[in-house]
């Protein structure tokens, strides 16, 4: 298994990344797998090589997190054989003060993460989108805390403008605190806006970026088609699966199966491939509920596009509304 550094920062990982999301509740999501169903396929990935795991404290509103740690305690000898991560900011409860990035929600949410994951620390625990109603002060000296407790090894972002991006760097940096070393965004092939201002960004910041949805949620499987919803099981009924199809991104879906039928290779490697290549990326987060997703996304670590492969799948996109931000 390749492995790379998080930007400049001294955290490794595989250069694959198993998005937990999937596994959890199954009464939720149709498309979810319980324990026993997310065995085999992170069994699998530990097999072949991936050390890298990701999961949300609102991932089935701690479901996620439970299975994750369970799973990885079976399957790793070592704490320090794998990376782990996971996320703060949506609400896990109704209680007032129970969501957000303020000093009281990010203390009361690592703790129960960690409970959670059976763990006495993550390796890097992301702020999962901006809060508007929490000085940006204040989250960062609230995480720099967890930080130097020893509950926390790095720091991330994820789905933020790059001024915010900016701005936190700037805060931490002023202050003597820890800064972010990674930006989990919404980044594929389908959906490049992030190239304009938050990928140079994060060159410039030295941040790495391990992008989620990297198959679009499937549209860069090939498995749907124009004006329909999609054949699979998840295209039914994830609700987040809709934003980005436009007759655009199909054009870009036929530049994507196009290559791939002249390499003899699934649309969703190629796609990968493209993705890890880009500047700046670390790794994909690929979440798998079947194992020929594992499989692809495996078999797509060996796979380098040529450059004027690369310019082919290039040359289909046209901008898109932001997606991701909040």
């Amino acid at each position: 298994m390749q492995c790379a550094r998080v930007g400049d920062s001294g955290l490794v990982v595989s250069r694959l990344v198993l998005g937990m999301m999937s596994f959890g509740d199954t009464s939720r999501r149709a498309w979810h797998l319980d324990l026993e169903g997310a065995r085999p396929l992170v069994r699998r990935a530990v097999d072949a090589g991936v050390t890298a795991f990701d999961t949300a404290d609102m991932y089935d509103r701690g479901a996620s997190e439970e299975v994750t740690g369970r799973l990885l305690r079976e399957l790793f000898p070592r704490r320090e054989d794998y990376v782990l991560s996971t996320k703060v900011y949506y609400p896990m409860s109704d209680r007032p003060g129970d969501s957000g990035l303020s000093r009281g929600h990010i203390l009361s949410s690592i703790d129960a993460s960690l409970r959670r994951l059976g763990t006495d620390h993550v390796d890097l625990y992301y702020v999962h989108r901006w809060d508007y109603e929490t000085p940006i002060e204040e989250t960062m000296e609230a995480l720099d805390s967890v930080v130097r407790a020893g509950k926390v090894r790095y720091l991330g972002a994820s789905s933020m403008f790059a001024w915010q991006l900016a701005k936190a760097q700037h805060v931490a940096a002023s202050s003597g605190w820890h800064r972010f070393v990674a930006m989990q965004n919404h980044y594929n092939l389908a959906y490049r806006e992030e190239e304009r201002e938050m990928i140079p960004c994060c060159l410039d910041q030295g941040i790495g970026v391990l992008p989620y949805s990297p198959l679009a949620r499937g549209l860069l499987t090939g498995s749907r088609r124009r004006g329909d919803a999609g054949t699979t099981v998840r295209a039914g009924h994830d609700p987040a699966a809709d934003p980005m199809h436009t007759e655009a991104d199909f054009d870009v879906v036929d530049a994507l199966v196009e290559v791939a039928a002249e390499l003899g290779r699934p649309p969703a490697q190629v796609a990968l491939a493209w993705l890890r290549a880009r500047p700046g990326v670390t790794a994909p987060v690929v979440g798998v509920t079947k194992p020929g997703h594992l499989e692809d996304a495996l078999d797509s670590l060996d796979l380098v596009l040529d450059a004027e492969e690369t310019a082919r799948l290039d040359a289909s996109y046209r901008p898109h509304a932001v997606v991701g931000p909040e």
